[in-house]
């Protein structure tokens, strides 16, 4: 029975540790790693090689299937069960389906920060909120990564000419308001940003990228990782 309890809680560590998605300055670093930090120059460039298109709903969605030969459908969702309940727990992520019977996991997830700036007037911190659908088959899986908008905190007030603005006492006044940006509102998607953030958005849009990439990357590798010899004697 010891030995049940040492290989439960030695593969839910393993897959937990493959499961932690990068903090957001972890993945700038990430992103520009592969791209470099002119964000402007290089989302416009990923816009016009078609490498970033918007679908029929104006989201952003990637989508990849993954093999996992031999691996039935119930392996799969142990696996991925896990996966989902150790990496989508926090205060802006949670798991929205899980259904055992019809071999689907979605949930929304979370990277906080992932662009800030701070523009003449205002300030800006972005946030995204995407949606991770994961769906079963016998022998594969099909990641499905899903974004439709920026959550925004708008700082009124803190930009760098941001110490002009004044109340009626005559003192300097600073705000902060909530935001939804709609990607197909947002540059480069935009010729003109809806928001007047072009940097921003811009900036934004690569890491929600390389954060798609990153995910997709940790489900691969808990896919594969649940492979090892889970249908041993014990």
């Amino acid at each position: 029975m010891k030995k049940i309890f040492i290989l439960a809680a030695f593969l839910l560590t393993a897959i937990s540790s493959s499961a932690q998605i990068m903090r957001a300055e972890e993945l700038e670093q990430y992103a520009e790693n592969l791209y470099g930090n002119k964000w402007v120059d290089i989302a416009l460039n990923l816009k016009n090689e078609s490498t970033l298109t918007l679908d029929k709903n104006n989201s952003l969605t990637f989508i990849q299937v993954i093999q996992a030969p031999g691996r039935s459908v119930a392996q799969l969702y142990s696996t991925l069960n896990y996966w989902f309940t150790a990496t989508f727990n926090d205060a802006n992520s949670a798991i929205k389906l899980n259904d055992k019977e019809i071999g689907c996991i979605i949930a929304q997830g979370s990277c906080e920060g992932i662009a800030s700036h701070t523009g003449g007037m205002n300030h800006y911190n972005v946030s995204i909120r995407p949606i991770i659908r994961v769906d079963i088959k016998e022998g594969r899986c099909r990641v499905t990564y899903s974004l439709q908008a920026y959550n925004v905190v708008k700082t009124i007030g803190g930009g760098i000419l941001g110490s002009i603005t004044k109340d009626s006492k005559g003192e300097h006044v600073e705000k902060d308001v909530n935001e939804v940006w709609p990607l197909d509102q947002t540059y480069p998607f935009a010729a003109k940003d809806a928001f007047g953030a072009k940097k921003t958005s811009s900036k934004a849009l690569i890491m929600a990228y390389a954060y798609s990439q990153v995910m997709m990357d940790k489900i691969e590798a808990a896919i594969k990782e649940g492979m090892v010899d889970e249908d041993n004697e014990w």
